[in-house]
């Protein structure tokens, strides 16, 4: 489901439900990302109600899609299992 503006030039908003439904992020992955500047910030237009401009949203899924592609985005690396300190891996 894709929204955008409006053709009056007016900013579309989305709430957290339609976020999570277009960038399939964890909240504290988004809220996490969005305090160090690496997701667009949400604004309140109520004390109690949260938007991000949905243009904003598309521009950063589309600049991840290009990063992504060129292979700027890395892979997180693989945990070592040998490391942990609950459930120890058997020594065979």
């Amino acid at each position: 489901m894709k929204m955008r503006s409006t053709s009056t030039g007016q900013t579309r908003t989305i709430r957290r439900e339609q976020l999570k439904e277009i960038v399939p992020l964890a909240d504290t992955t988004i809220y996490e990302m969005e305090r160090r500047g690496e997701f667009p910030s949400r604004f309140y237009l109520t004390s109690r109600c949260v938007v991000w401009d949905l243009a904003e949203v598309e521009a950063w899924l589309e600049a991840r899609k290009r990063a992504s592609k060129q292979k700027a985005i890395t892979r997180a690396p693989m945990p070592d299992v040998q490391l942990r300190k609950n459930r120890p891996v058997r020594q065979k």
